[in-house]
C-alpha cells in the first residue's frame, strides 16, 4: 500500500504571521502557501532548486506597494522578496527562500498606448511576444528579442537587461526602456526615468529616501568615472547588474535610474509597470543561411558577414543541427537549410538583412552572395552553400528552429545532459573565434559533450556543458568548469555573463568589479539597506554582514538523486524535464498544454506536473516504497478486502482534511487534458499523459475512486439497456434536477438525449 505523504518544510510562524496580516490588510491578488505552489517556482531554467515560504500573485502596483509596506514594520524585519516573471533564467536569478512575488499571473495589462509617438506603458508581468502581437497592426514592434519571447516576461527583460538576436542594430532592453515605475522595500513608488541636472538639484535639496539614492548614484557613477571606464569591458554585451557607465551622463549631468534597475535583478526595487520605446516594423526582411565545413570555419568566417552590413549574425554548431533534425520543428526548415550533396554541413551563419528600400536590400545580399560564391570557387573560409529566404513566413520559421535550438540541448541521449551555467560569455567579437577553440579544448579536457551557438555579431556564445548532476562529482566538475570559464573570459577582455544575468554567479563579482564592487553595494545599501530584494544576488548592502549565493548552492540534482536511478530511468519523461519553460506560452496556435493557458496556474503545467512527479518519487523513496515494485502487484495480483478496507479508511481520513501531498499531486493531474500536445511540443518531449496515468492509478490503490469514474467507465455496458426505452430515458434526461445531478456527482455536462428509434 502506497504511504501517506508529507508536506516537507512548511513555513515558519513568521512567515506565516505575516501572510495573514497581507491578506488582513486587503492584499487584491493571490497568496499561495501550499507545498505544491512552492515546489513549482523553487526552478527555473538553472540547475538550482530553492523552496520558497510562499508565493503571492499581486493585481496591482498598490499590492506591491501594501506588501512592501507590511514587511518593513519592525515585527517583520527579516522577511525577503523575490519578483518572478517568466521564470525561464538560466542563473537562478528570481529564486528565493522567502517570498515569491509573481507578476506575470495578473499584471499583464497594456495601459496606454501611442502610435505617433511610438511608446507604450505595460505592467512587468505582460508576455513579450503578446505585446508584439498588440502592436503589430499598428506596424511596430517591442525590438529585443530573445528565444524565450514567447513566455519571457516584459519585467523579466528589464531585470535581465535581456537581448539577443538583432542586438547589434536594435541593443538591449534597457535602450528602450523610456522610464519604469518601482516600488522601495519600504512602499514608496519610485518613478526611474531620465531626469535632468536641474531636477537632480531638485531632487537632492529635498532629501529623503528618492534624495539619498540620487546623492549616492551621483558619487558612485560620477565621482568615480575613470574607475567605471577603466573597469567596464568595450562590449556591447557588458552587463554588470548595475549599470553605472549609463545611468550618468557627464556632457549633462542628467541621471536615469533606469538605466540602474535594467539588469537588477529584482535586488534594487520591485519594477511594475514599464513605458517602452518602440520600432517600426522592417518591411523587407531575409536570411542568408551560409552553411560551412566546420563549426570553427563559421566563426572564423562571422567577421565577413558582420561587415557586409547585416542586421544580425547567428551560429549554430552541427550538435544543435543534428538535434533540430530529429525534432517535429526540422519539417519546417528542411527545404530552408538543406544538405550540400557530398558535404557534411558542420557549422551554419544564419545572416539577417532587413530594411525598406527594397533596391537597397538587394544590393547587400548580392554583394554577400557574390562574395560567397567567389570563395566556394576558391574553395576558402570553409564555405560550402548558401540559401536565400525572403519570404516572411520561411524567415520566421528558420528563428523558430533556433529559438527552440536552446530546448532542444537538453533532449539529449544519455543521463548527461547539457545544462546551462557558462551559457552566455561574451568576448569581443574578433576574438571570438580563438576564445571558443580555447573554450573547446577547456571542455574536451573534461571529456563532456557540448552544444555551441549564439550571436557572434556582439562575441556571445551559449555553450552547454552535458552533465548528470545527479552524480555528486559531476557537480565539483561544474564549479572547476565555472572556474576556468571565469578565467578564459577574462583573458580575452570579456566577462562571463553577457545577456542571462548573474544570479548564482554573483560571487564573481567581487574579482571583476575590484574596488568598484563596493559602489555596488553603496548603491544596494542606498535602495534595499535591510537585504530584503533578492538577497544574495549580485552583491550586498554596504554595512550589512551577509554572503552573497554561490555556484555550490543547492542545485535540483540534489534532490533528484534521491530518486533510485531504475525509478529515474523509468520515470524519465518527468524526471529530465530542464525547466525551460515552453510550456509556458501564451499563443493560442500552438497546441501547448490548454490547462495552464486556461489557468494560468504554473501547476497546471507541463512542467508544473513533472515537479510535482518527481518530489513525488522522492518522497516515496524516503519511506522506503517501491514504485515500480508496487506496479508490478497491480498488475498481477488480486483484489484483498483488506485493502479495500484500508481504502475506505483512507478516503474517509481525506474526507476530515488529513494532508497528504499525493492530493496536490493528484489535483495537477486531473487537470490535465492528456492531449498529449507536449509530447510533441516540448524540446524535451515530457510526456505527462504517461506518468499522469501511472499517478493515478498508483493513487487509487490508496483511496477509493469516485462514484463517476465507474459510472463514465461502464457507460458501454449499460448504453444498450437505456436504448432499449429510449422515451423513457430522454424524459428523465430532460428534467433540469437529473442534468443539475449529473453535472453535479458526475462531471457530464449537456448529456445528448437518445435518438428513437435507435
Amino acid at each position: 500500500m502506497i504511504p501517506k505523504l508529507t508536506l516537507q518544510d512548511g513555513i515558519t510562524p513568521h512567515y506565516h504571521a505575516f501572510l495573514q496580516a497581507v491578506i488582513d490588510a486587503g492584499f487584491a491578488g493571490d497568496v499561495e502557501s501550499s507545498y505544491s505552489s512552492r515546489l513549482a517556482v523553487a526552478t527555473d531554467n538553472s540547475v538550482y532548486q530553492w523552496l520558497p515560504q510562499a508565493v503571492v500573485f499581486p493585481r496591482s502596483t498598490a499590492d506591491v506597494v501594501l506588501l512592501t509596506r507590511l514587511a518593513n514594520q519592525s515585527r517583520y524585519q527579516g522577511i525577503s522578496f523575490s519578483a518572478r516573471g517568466g521564470g525561464t533564467g538560466t542563473n537562478g536569478q528570481s529564486l528565493n527562500d522567502g517570498i515569491i512575488v509573481d507578476l506575470s499571473r495578473h499584471m499583464h495589462g497594456i495601459l496606454e498606448f501611442n502610435a505617433e509617438e511610438r511608446w507604450v506603458r505595460v505592467q512587468a508581468g505582460l508576455v513579450k511576444d503578446k505585446l508584439n502581437e498588440y502592436l503589430k497592426p499598428h506596424g511596430l514592434f517591442f525590438s529585443p528579442e530573445l528565444s524565450t519571447s514567447n513566455r519571457a516576461t516584459i519585467g523579466g527583460m528589464i531585470n535581465t537587461d535581456a537581448s539577443g538576436q538583432g542586438s547589434l542594430v536594435y541593443g538591449k532592453t534597457s535602450d528602450h526602456v523610456l522610464g519604469v515605475t518601482a516600488v522601495l522595500d519600504d512602499g514608496a513608488i519610485l518613478d526611474a526615468r531620465p531626469v535632468s541636472a536641474d531636477e537632480v538639484a531638485q531632487k537632492l535639496a529635498a532629501g529623503g529616501r528618492e534624495g539619498a539614492i540620487y546623492a549616492q548614484v551621483l558619487a558612485s557613477a560620477r565621482d568615480k568615472r575613470a574607475e567605471v571606464e577603466s573597469t567596464f569591458p568595450k562590449l556591447t554585451r557588458f552587463l554588470t547588474g548595475y549599470d553605472l557607465k549609463h545611468v550618468y551622463e557627464p556632457e549633462t549631468d542628467a541621471v536615469d535610474l533606469s538605466r540602474l534597475l535594467c539588469g537588477s535583478e529584482g535586488t534594487l526595487a520591485f519594477i511594475t509597470e514599464a513605458r517602452l520605446d518602440l520600432t517600426p516594423i522592417p518591411t523587407l526582411r531575409a536570411l542568408v543561411n551560409v552553411k560551412y565545413d566546420s563549426f570553427e570555419s563559421a566563426l572564423r568566417h562571422a567577421p565577413v558577414m558582420v561587415a557586409a552590413d547585416a542586421l544580425s549574425v547567428e551560429t549554430a554548431d552541427s550538435e544543435v543541427l543534428d538535434l533540430a533534425r530529429g525534432d517535429i520543428v526540422w519539417h519546417s526548415v528542411k527545404s530552408l537549410i538543406t544538405d550540400v550533396p557530398g558535404k557534411e554541413m558542420l557549422g551554419i551563419n544564419i545572416v539577417e538583412y532587413a530594411g525598406e528600400d527594397p533596391v537597397e536590400q538587394q544590393r547587400r545580399i548580392s554583394a554577400l552572395t557574390a562574395r560567397l560564391d567567389a570563395q566556394m570557387a576558391a574553395g576558402e573560409a570553409g564555405v560550402i552553400g548558401y540559401q536565400i529566404c525572403d519570404d516572411l513566413a520561411s524567415v520566421e520559421a528558420v528563428y523558430a528552429m533556433r529559438k527552440k535550438a536552446v530546448g532542444l540541448l537538453g533532449n539529449a541521449k544519455g543521463r548527461r545532459k547539457p545544462v546551462a551555467f557558462t551559457e552566455d560569455t561574451a568576448v569581443p567579437p574578433e576574438k571570438l573565434a580563438d576564445f571558443i577553440m580555447e573554450f573547446r579544448a577547456l571542455l574536451d579536457s573534461h571529456q563532456l559533450a557540448y552544444g555551441m551557438f549564439g550571436h557572434v555579431d556582439c562575441g556571445v556564445l551559449h555553450v552547454r556543458p552535458a552533465l548528470d548532476l545527479c552524480d555528486p562529482e559531476q557537480e565539483v566538475v561544474l564549479r572547476k568548469i565555472s572556474d576556468q570559464v571565469v578565467a578564459l573570459t577574462a583573458k580575452y577582455g570579456g566577462l562571463m555573463w553577457g545577456e542571462h544575468g548573474r544570479g548564482f554567479r554573483s560571487e564573481y563579482g567581487p574579482a571583476y568589479f575590484g574596488e568598484l564592487f563596493d559602489e555596488l553595494r553603496r548603491i544596494k545599501a542606498a535602495f534595499d539597506p535591510l537585504n530584503r530584494m533578492n538577497p544574495g544576488k549580485i552583491c550586498t548592502p554596504m554595512g550589512v554582514d551577509a554572503q552573497l549565493v554561490s555556484v555550490d548552492a543547492t542545485k535540483r540534482g540534489a534532490f533528484d538523486r534521491q530518486i533510485p536511478v531504475a525509478v529515474r530511468d523509468s520515470f524519465a519523461d518527468s524526471v529530465n524535464c530542464n525547466g525551460n519553460g515552453l510550456c509556458f506560452t501564451f499563443e493560442l496556435s500552438s497546441p501547448m498544454c490548454p490547462s495552464f493557458k486556461l489557468t494560468g496556474d504554473r501547476r497546471h503545467s507541463p512542467k508544473g506536473r513533472a515537479t510535482l512527479m518527481r518530489e513525488w518519487l522522492r518522497q516515496l523513496e524516503s519511506q522506503g516504497f517501491d514504485p515500480l515494485a508496487e506496479e508490478v502487484a497491480i498488475h498481477h495480483g488480486g483484489l484483498r478486502w483488506s485493502e479495500v478496507v484500508s481504502r475506505i479508511r483512507n478516503t474517509l481520513s481525506r474526507a476530515r482534511g488529513e494532508y497528504d501531498f499525493s492530493h496536490e499531486v493528484m489535483e495537477a493531474m486531473q487537470g490535465c487534458l492528456a492531449c498529449k500536445a507536449c509530447t510533441s511540443q516540448c524540446p524535451i518531449k515530457v510526456d505527462v499523459p504517461a506518468f499522469r496515468s501511472r499517478f493515478i492509478e498508483m493513487y487509487h490503490q490508496r483511496y477509493m475512486r469516485p462514484l463517476k469514474d465507474y459510472f463514465v467507465a461502464t457507460v458501454e455496458s449499460y448504453a444498450p439497456l437505456m436504448a432499449k426505452a429510449p422515451g423513457v430515458v430522454n424524459y428523465f434526461l430532460k428534467q433540469k434536477w437529473v442534468q443539475t445531478l449529473t453535472e453535479k456527482s458526475i462531471g457530464m455536462v449537456e448529456v445528448p438525449i437518445l435518438r428513437q428509434p435507435t
